[in-house]
């Protein structure tokens, strides 16, 4: 039986008129209303925006992202049941926590349904903003397999152990996206990079001065510390998080640097439970994306591996790669030792994000594990008493909610 009902996969099929193509993100898309609904839509609903301020339609999905490339399930499962619903109500319900402390705005102007929100565009500084307050992921991996001891133009001193917590919260920034011809910055997806290369190439990045840097690192300060004491009220450690920003205008030409796109959810951050990591600091139960991270580097070099997985053609073309026939790939004196550590360097390694690509198309995750997720990001929700309502149909409940704005075609 399909499980196709369970999970919204495809969000970019919705008849909602725009002038310009729809952006397709990992898990959102947007519809960018025409100028002529955008001005109606405020007026008609009284809301307290330039009239001329750009709107859309972001309509989030169930798909599950990890290691840059969207994964399925089997049985038809398209993404993660409830997925999105929990992300949007989790994001929005710290934007409003926020506004209560008086910090930035944010991007959100209506929530028609848990899918959906109404949102005024923004113009997007082109930094994912990382803030951790323990060593562990990918800190953790060039601190200890490659030996890094600056990251981020961080100096780390030595004897640090994994999962450890730090003396303080650092700001270790990644490019948005490939940023190009920016001198001593790699041109890759997500690329490490420092806030004083930020600084000297501020307008490259999308921010209006350099003194932004310094506005946009206290608002991530400001609104990881929130989250940080409310998780902690709920027995839950925030370990590290990315948010994002962007620019709207404030008036007599000015511009106000907001939140965008989602802020302390499961998707954008790590979250471990205080009783586990107590008991359990070196491998503690985490209530984020990160155990579906770590599912993949377990089992992706065994699926990999078997015979009749239906992955035959990615096995060549991973074997290709690394410059060795398909039975040089595991085992003792060959490529890995073990197809742990294939499965490893497949999922973390920047330079295999075409076979990550590859693998994504065919190999599809049980579904007992996209349920374990599914179960992992609502029971975060309801401890967090985030209202994650059911959703029956989708897809006609998005086109429902969307119906008294009238930009459906």
């Amino acid at each position: 039986m399909s499980l196709e009902h369970l999970a919204l996969g495809t969000t970019n099929d919705f008849p909602i008129r725009t002038d310009d193509p729809v952006h397709i993100g990992k898990v959102r898309s947007v519809y960018w209303f025409t100028a002529k609904d955008s001005s109606r839509i405020i007026q008609a609903h009284q809301y307290n925006l330039d009239p001329n301020s750009p709107l859309g339609a972001m309509i989030i999905s169930d798909r599950i992202s990890a290691f840059d490339v969207n994964w399925k399930g089997e049985d038809g499962l398209q993404g993660v049941p409830g997925k999105g619903a929990v992300l949007n109500g989790t994001s929005y319900q710290w934007f409003q926590e926020f506004d209560a402390e008086g910090l930035a705005g944010n991007h959100v102007v209506a929530v028609p349904h848990p899918l959906v929100w109404i949102v005024q565009r923004a113009q997007p500084v082109m930094v994912e903003a990382i803030a951790r307050q323990y060593i562990t992921g990918s800190m953790w991996r060039a601190y200890d397999e490659r030996g890094e001891r600056e990251f981020c133009g961080i100096h780390l001193p030595n004897g640090l152990v994994k999962n450890q917590r730090l003396d303080e919260l650092l700001i270790t920034p990644t490019t948005k996206g490939i940023m190009r011809g920016i001198p001593g910055i790699l041109e890759e997806d997500d690329t490490n990079i420092t806030l004083d290369q930020i600084s000297a190439n501020y307008h490259a990045f999308g921010l209006k001065n350099e003194l932004d840097v310094a506005e946009f690192v206290e608002l991530l300060r400001e609104g990881f510390e929130i989250i940080s004491k409310k998780l902690e009220s709920i027995g839950r450690i925030f370990v590290d998080t990315k948010f994002e920003f962007g620019y709207i205008p404030a008036g007599n030409g000015q511009n106000a640097m907001i939140y965008i796109d989602e802020v302390g959810t499961p998707d954008s951050s790590r979250i471990w439970l205080v009783v586990d990591y107590t008991a359990n600091p070196g491998s503690p139960i985490d209530e984020s994306k990160e155990g579906f991270r770590q599912y993949l580097i377990r089992n992706a070099g065994e699926a990999l591996m078997t015979p009749h997985s239906g992955l035959t053609e990615v096995r060549g073309q991973v074997a290709s790669f690394y410059n060795v026939d398909v039975a040089g790939l595991v085992g003792r004196g060959k490529r890995f030792k073990d197809t742990f550590d294939l499965g490893n360097d497949l999922m973390t390694n920047k330079k295999t994000f075409a076979l990550r690509e590859a693998m994504a198309g065919v190999y599809r995750v049980p579904v007992d594990q996209m349920m374990q997720v599914s179960a992992t990001y609502r029971g975060f929700a309801e401890a967090l008493g985030v209202q994650t309502p059911r959703i029956v149909d989708p897809h006609q409940e998005v086109l429902d909610a969307l119906a008294p704005y009238g930009v459906l075609r």
